[in-house]
């Protein structure tokens, strides 16, 4: 059996959307979007600002939302240099959305934890309960 033009094309689609879901949906991705929805932030005010994140892994994130069209880099002629971040207009229309998803995850984060907690109690075996002890 063959594809036909339009499940070819439809698949392709579909391929193209899901790598554009993997890069905003990619959890570093969704808090520098957040960050820069208050404006323009110089690398390290990100770096500071988003807990946990490698400079490497800023540095590789912020050149994949460069890529896709969602962030601008501005380079300052100063001495040192001064490179500012700051969303596009199509970056811009993120920021509901991901704020939405953000508030979601806090306020459901005790039920989350309380469902995790459960979870473990059911699958863990005796053993590793007590390995949790120690």
């Amino acid at each position: 059996m063959t594809a036909t033009g339009s499940e070819t094309a439809a698949a392709a689609g579909s391929c193209r959307a899901r790598a554009v879901l993997d890069r905003i949906g990619d959890k570093w991705s969704i808090y520098v979007v957040d960050r820069l929805g208050n404006g323009p932030r110089r690398f390290s005010e990100l770096h500071r600002g988003i807990d946990g994140i490698t400079a490497r892994m800023l540095t590789v994130t912020l050149r994949g939302l460069e890529r896709d069209g969602i962030v601008t880099r501005t380079l300052h002629a100063a001495v040192p240099p001064r490179v500012d971040y700051e969303l596009t207009a199509l970056g811009e229309t993120l920021l509901e959305t991901i704020g939405q998803l953000v508030a979601w995850a806090d306020t459901h984060i005790a039920e989350i934890e309380a469902a995790q907690a459960d979870y473990d109690a059911r699958s863990c075996p005796p053993p590793c309960a007590e390995e949790q002890v120690s």
